[in-house]
């Protein structure tokens, strides 16, 4: 039987979790859990939480924890927790991690890795204010470094209607890049204490990245 493995992804706000995420999950064949894709989500089917959310993200500030952690209740109480997963956005801050603890252990889980994706600032703006999606099936791409192979389709779905974040824009992503340095970064002498945290540089290629990872997990 494959081994459950409980991942969480780390790093500044645009620096490449997503992406990451989604290729272990392919890899992996676990769930990939988005604390921000659940909360625009609920956003775009207007639920309170979401537009509560939604208001928020919009201007580059994070969602209080009482939400997120309500969120991370609700996923790791489902059993496909049971047979891993990997965290994208959560735990975010210190509280977070405590709680998220607490719930890992109400569910007799436990994490095995916390990865930090280290990217300098200037990358990130870069990276950031020129990215776009596909509207129908979220595949991401870059005006700069990765655009569709034919102009105005997706490569995954066909596609050919694009969009890009609201907040992806320099003045949020300061804003952001400015809250994670303040509330996020602590968070990680917290996994340092205990053994669980390994660190890679993002700043090579999606693959060169995808398999620094490999390699610090050992999958």
């Amino acid at each position: 039987m494959r081994k459950a493995f409980h991942i969480v992804l780390m790093g500044p706000p645009g620096g490449g979790k997503g992406t990451q995420a989604r290729l272990l999950e392919e890899r992996l064949k676990i769930p990939h859990i988005s604390t921000g894709e659940m909360l625009r989500s609920a956003g775009r089917e207007g639920t309170e939480l979401g537009l509560k959310a939604k208001a928020l993200i919009d201007k580059g500030n994070l969602v209080p924890d009482e939400m997120c952690i309500q969120l991370m209740k609700t996923e790791l109480e489902k059993p496909e927790a049971k047979n891993g997963f990997i965290l994208d956005g959560f735990p975010r801050t210190l509280r977070q991690a405590e709680e998220l603890d607490t719930l890992l252990d109400a569910e007799k889980l436990h994490l095995d890795v916390v990865v930090e994706i280290q990217v300098p600032d200037d990358y990130i703006v870069d990276r950031v204010v020129g990215r776009f999606s596909c509207v129908k099936c979220g595949a991401m791409y870059h005006e700069k470094y990765c655009l569709p192979h034919v102009y105005g389709k997706c490569d995954a779905c066909g596609g050919t209607q694009f969009m890009r974040r609201i907040d992806d824009n320099i003045d949020t992503v300061l804003s952001r890049l400015a809250k994670y340095r303040a509330l996020t970064a602590p968070v990680l002498p917290y996994y340092e204490s205990v053994g669980l945290l390994k660190c890679v540089d993002g700043t090579g290629t999606i693959e060169e990245v995808k398999e620094k990872i490999r390699k610090v997990i050992g999958h």
